[in-house]
């Protein structure tokens, strides 16, 4: 049965996805709020429903390695894999936008989070503070889009204004068809991963995180096949922040005592996730575009990051040689990838 939920689960999220990229493209026109805004947003906080969900749930029951463990997870796999698979369908265009405002935003706000667990807690206080943040990101977001969009031509506007209500619908079906999906994946891969005795911090930042990340998977994958690049980066940007903002930020409010912070999350979690948001800068700016070996270069460090959870949880032998190999052949590799990258940038394939 648990086996069942979950390939059913996957099936629910191809179809919401579908359905929530169709209407949120077509929202974008008819509401004067350019597809990559809508990414950063409706598509970004409609398929983070599930963190939300989830985080919150486990901040309230008093499991707090699983609420931040999801989120952090979450945050790493959104960049590492979903950005990864989204680059190998197609090339994926990067704004300039990107690059001087959302990308610096989601970095400042991953060290923000990283300094706030310092003294190995996100207390109430600073949870309402990254909540009030991320609802005032959103409200400029918008306005700003609103006061930038061009204005729309009468008749034509009037007549594409009757498809709201039809792509309103499409949107709540295919978040619903997403969180539905998303619930019962969790609930089987929680199972099934309970079952091996693995830690419920490694929990989180695998088997919950990869759940109730698959609807940004799925939407961004989908976006990307379909053309709509700019929701597929937006989604993956505007997902991190929302997740360090509104979900973390929820969960540390409904915590009776905030969300602790395990001493493995603020050693080697947490640093691996602002790091990951540093590497977007690099990537993005090279010619502004993400490549097919750039989006290797980012499934492969989620592989080594999964892999490294998996021999750190088991204590297994094979532990130090992995910390070698990042050290001395993965992170130079990259770094020189990244730099011949630089240097055969391709500002002319850059968009503003």
């Amino acid at each position: 049965m648990t086996v069942l939920l979950f390939v059913l689960g996957l099936g629910l999220l191809v179809g919401g996805a579908e359905l929530l990229v169709r209407g949120a493209s077509r929202i974008a026109t008819l509401a004067g709020i350019s597809p990559l805004v809508v990414g950063l947003t409706v598509v970004a906080f409609g398929t983070s429903a599930p963190e939300l969900a989830v985080t919150a749930s486990a901040a309230v029951t008093g499991d707090p390695d699983l609420a931040l463990g999801n989120v952090v997870g979450s945050n790493v796999l959104n960049v590492l894999l979903i950005l990864g698979l989204s680059a190998l369908v197609a090339p994926l265009m990067v704004q300039k936008r990107l690059v001087r405002l959302e990308v610096p935003f989601m970095v400042a706000v991953s060290g923000l989070v990283v300094l706030l667990s310092l003294n190995r807690v996100i207390s109430r206080t600073e949870g309402a503070v990254l909540l009030a943040g991320g609802l005032v990101y959103t409200a400029v977001l918008v306005l700003q889009s609103r006061r930038t969009a061009p204005p729309a031509e009468g008749r034509e506007a009037e007549a594409e204004a009757t498809s709201v209500p039809i792509n309103v619908a499409l949107i709540v079906l295919g978040l619903g068809l997403l969180v539905l999906g998303s619930h019962w994946i969790v609930n089987g891969a929680r199972a099934m991963a309970a079952a091996f005795g693995v830690p419920e911090l490694v929990i989180g930042l695998t088997v919950v995180a990869a759940g109730t990340s698959l609807p940004e998977l799925a939407t961004s994958v989908v976006a990307s096949v379909r053309g709509q690049r700019d929701i597929a980066v937006g989604n993956i940007i505007g997902s991190n922040v929302f997740n360090l903002l509104i979900v973390l930020g929820s969960a540390s409010v409904l915590a009776p005592g905030g969300v602790d912070v395990p001493t493995s999350a603020l050693t080697f979690d947490l640093p691996v996730m602002l790091a990951v948001a540093l590497v977007c800068l690099p990537i993005f700016i090279t010619g502004l575009r993400i490549d097919r070996l750039e989006g290797f270069i980012f499934l492969g460090f989620y592989v080594i990051y999964t892999t490294y959870l998996a021999l750190d949880a088991s204590q297994h032998h094979a532990l130090d040689e992995l910390r070698e190999g990042i050290f001395f052949v993965a992170l130079p590799l990259t770094v020189l990838t990244l730099i011949t990258a630089t240097f055969r940038g391709r500002p002319e394939e850059g968009r503003g």
